[in-house]
Parts: structure tokens; C-alpha cells; sequence
């Protein structure tokens, strides 16, 4: 059955403080499923705290967002960054497993350096998988934004390399590279017909062909994404599984928005 869930990250920001604790009464006032929970740099002093608050909330965790500038460690390369990135990463596996979470978000390459070099991120993915299997977490790898080639051609690339690898899909990542009618050709059918797509971030777009100045995550009806053709695919493949809202709920002053969210989940159950 599908879920719909929401990312923290889409909850709690720098303008609140990053302050986890939020989501016990954040919680209470939105209609998702379920959380795609976001890590941050400045969490790891803190995992006992958060992990206790998820699950004396009995919060729904099914997805888990790895911490961003793992990614961005692996693109560069070189033997402290390689090493720090895949200590953080088995921290994040652990952590996800403690919450319940099933699938592990990932962006392979990311930052600045981007997919520059991308034989680092091909290299280290087989280590990622290791650990990820070893806590009992799908791993999954994002089409994130490049600034050399494009996702789509980094997905073809570890596809090569790695023929079972597992991908979630972020509509606007795709929108940015004017990638997302990729999903829906033939030729592309294999993507979700042999399993490889687990997931899907469900977020507008607003700005144009690498675009980086609008590279912003809109809610659902603020860009130009068609998700009425994007929900009529959905259906046609009989995908029944995951959804995450990533859409900025939080303003400069740190005031959560959920009715926008509300609002979000109930047009996805609609379309669904």
C-alpha cells in the first residue's frame, strides 16, 4: 500500500535551530504516513536523544535521508575524506536500522565537486552496500544534480558497473536537468520493471535548464512538474510503495507551515 511521508528536513531547518524536537508537536498536525528522516552534520552528538524521542513517539520512520556532504567527501576523493565519509555513513546505517527505517536515501556524489570525479563515487558505492545490507537497510541512490554530465548518465554509468543497484527518483532533481520525461520511455521501462526505482521524492520546480538560482524545493503546484501526467504513470506501473514530501515548509523565522504539507498528502492520495 502506498505511504506518503514527509522529510524532517522539509520541518526543521536553521531558521527553528535545527531543533529535532520539534517534531513531537509537528507531528501531531500533519496527515503524512510516515517520516523520511534527514540527518545533519551537527546531529551526531546527539543520536541517543533523537533516536529515544523517535521511538518513544512511536514514529514511523520507513525511509531515512543520509547526511549530504557524505556525498560530497566521496566526490572529492583522498584517504581522510574517503575514510570520514564511510565512518559517517555506517553511523547513519545504524541509525536508521535503530529507527525502523527500510530504505536509506543517498547522495553518492554532491556539493561543489559534484560528480567531477566520478570514479571516486563508483568506487566507493560497493562499501556503501556492505554496510547498508549489514543493518538491514535498502540503499538508494539519488539522481542529484551534476554540474559535469547529468544523473540520468551517472545512473547508466553505476547501472554498468553495478547491475542490482537500487535508485529513489526526485522529481525536481530530474525537472533541473529536464530529465523527468526520461522516466516515462519504453526504452527506460527497465528502471522500474526489474526493480531498480524503490522510491520517489515528490517535489516541484520552478526554474529552468540548470537552473541554480531556482533550485529550490517548491511545494506540489508552485513550479511547472506535470504531476498529473507524472501520478497517471505511477498508476500505469502499479508502483505502490513510497512517497516523500521534501517541499520548505519553514520560513525565515522557523514557523512550520503544515497545512501546506496537509495539503500536499491529500492531493498525492487523490491522484494515487
Amino acid at each position: 500500500m502506498a505511504r506518503i511521508l514527509c522529510s524532517t528536513g522539509a520541518l526543521i531547518g536553521r531558521p527553528n535551530g535545527r531543533d529535532y524536537r520539534l517534531l513531537e508537536s509537528l507531528s501531531e498536525n500533519l496527515e503524512c504516513d510516515g517520516f523520511e528522516f534527514m540527518m545533519y552534520s551537527d546531529w551526531y552528538e546527539k543520536i541517543e536523544d533523537i533516536v529515544t524521542m523517535v521511538r518513544r513517539l512511536r514514529l514511523s520512520i520507513p525511509s531515512y535521508h543520509v547526511q549530504k556532504s557524505i556525498g560530497e567527501n566521496i566526490s572529492k576523493g583522498g584517504p581522510e575524506e574517503i575514510k570520514d565519509a564511510f565512518e559517517r555513513f555506517k553511523i547513519n546505517c545504524d541509525m536508521a536500522a535503530r529507527m525502523g527505517a527500510e530504505k536509506i536515501v543517498c547522495h553518492l556524489w554532491d556539493g561543489l565537486t559534484s560528480d567531477l570525479h566520478f570514479e571516486n563515487n563508483i568506487k566507493a558505492y560497493p562499501e556503501l552496500l556492505k554496510m547498508s545490507e549489514a543493518a538491514g537497510v535498502d540503499l538508494l541512490v539519488e539522481n542529484v544534480v551534476c554540474n559535469n554530465k547529468d544523473p540520468f548518465t551517472r545512473w547508466m554509468e553505476l547501472l554498468s558497473y553495478y547491475p542490482d543497484i537500487h535508485f529513489i527518483f526526485d522529481t525536481k532533481m530530474a525537472a533541473f536537468h529536464e530529465q523527468l520525461d526520461l522516466i516515462y520511455k519504453d526504452e527506460n521501462a527497465f528502471l522500474w520493471k526489474e526493480g531498480h526505482i524503490r522510491h520517489y521524492h515528490v517535489n516541484d520546480y520552478g526554474g529552468g535548464y540548470m537552473d541554480w538560482a531556482n533550485l529550490r524545493t517548491l511545494p506540489i503546484g508552485k513550479g511547472h512538474i506535470d504531476f498529473e501526467k507524472f501520478f497517471d504513470f505511477i498508476k500505469r506501473i502499479g508502483y505502490d510503495d513510497t512517497f516523500t514530501l521534501e517541499s520548505t515548509a519553514f520560513d525565515s523565522t522557523g514557523y512550520v507551515d503544515t497545512d501546506m504539507l496537509n495539503e500536499e498528502v491529500r492531493y498525492i492520495r487523490e491522484m494515487i
